[in-house]
């Protein structure tokens, strides 16, 4: 496993060393990276072309949920896995490019967003090393964020990206994905002009909406998550589908308390959000 931004001096080389070239990969083309804080390069055999040409405007942020980056590189990288990403954060700060942007790299799987369902054509995948939540789920080491960071102001830069465009795997497919998780600083990033945050409101006690609630008040929840961009069904019942995107919401927007019940902080967050995305837009528009 890499060591983390904390690393002693001693342990610089040792972090620093080649990457690995998966296995099978020798005979990959190499390309030119897309982005100058690019470290390396190490073609991936699995990628496509985006559906229409389409021109990529979001970037879908994953984990990598293994626990060891030449595992995961060997992963993305490997033919017959069919998977892979346009990018790959190390915990020490480097960044590897795996397919070229202009490529539909296979990243987000069955996945949706406002109405959008082919998520690989419209984004670009960046895979940030971190075990993940079925392997003790570590901190995100304070280099391996701001490479994040550098990484996706160039291609928002580049690719006229707006922030709220800047989305982790579990928004696109609830149902299936934890990822970047709860431990992910998503206000570091907003801090920094990459995606989209509102300060949570408070947890305090008061009526909640949860699994098997119905009426207006689940109906109205329901048509705020998808006005935000959520695949979600608006029927006014709190069923399992609905409680997966709650959680999903509160892991990225609500992070203290994940429990996909729709409390008052959880309801009142997202009305922010809304509200905030608003302005943003109309300001964008000017």
């Amino acid at each position: 496993m890499l060591q983390g931004s904390s690393a002693s001096d001693g342990s610089e080389k040792k972090r620093r060393r080649p990457l690995p070239l998966p296995k099978g990969n020798a005979d990959m083309q190499p390309f030119t990276p897309d982005s100058s804080v690019v470290s390396d390069v190490i073609p991936s055999a699995n990628y496509g072309d985006r559906a229409k040409d389409r021109a990529p405007d979001m970037i879908l942020l994953h984990y990598t949920g293994m626990p060891d980056v030449e595992g995961a590189l060997a992963r993305l990288c490997t033919a017959g896995t069919d998977v892979s990403a346009h990018y790959v954060v190390l915990e020490d700060g480097r960044i590897v490019q795996c397919v070229p942007e202009a490529k539909r790299a296979w990243h987000a799987g069955a996945s949706s967003w406002a109405g959008e369902e082919d998520i690989n054509s419209c984004s670009i995948g960046v895979e940030i090393i971190n075990r993940g939540h079925d392997w003790g789920y570590p901190e995100f080491p304070l280099r391996q964020i701001a490479a994040v960071i550098a990484l996706c102001r160039g291609i928002m830069l580049r690719r006229n990206i707006p922030p709220h465009r800047v989305l982790g795997h579990s928004d696109v497919a609830p149902a299936r994905k934890k990822d970047p998780g709860e431990k992910f600083p998503w206000h570091s990033l907003a801090n920094s002009g990459v995606g989209h945050w509102v300060q949570p409101a408070p947890i305090v006690r008061g009526e909640s909406l949860k699994l098997g609630s119905e009426g207006d008040d689940v109906r109205g929840m329901q048509e705020a998550l998808k006005r935000y961009g959520y695949g979600i069904e608006v029927n006014g019942k709190y069923d399992g589908a609905t409680m997966e995107v709650v959680t999903a919401f509160q892991r990225h927007f609500r992070p203290v308390r994940v429990d996909g019940v729709a409390d008052t902080s959880t309801l009142t967050t997202l009305e922010s959000l809304l509200a905030s995305l608003m302005a943003e837009t109309a300001a964008a528009s000017r």
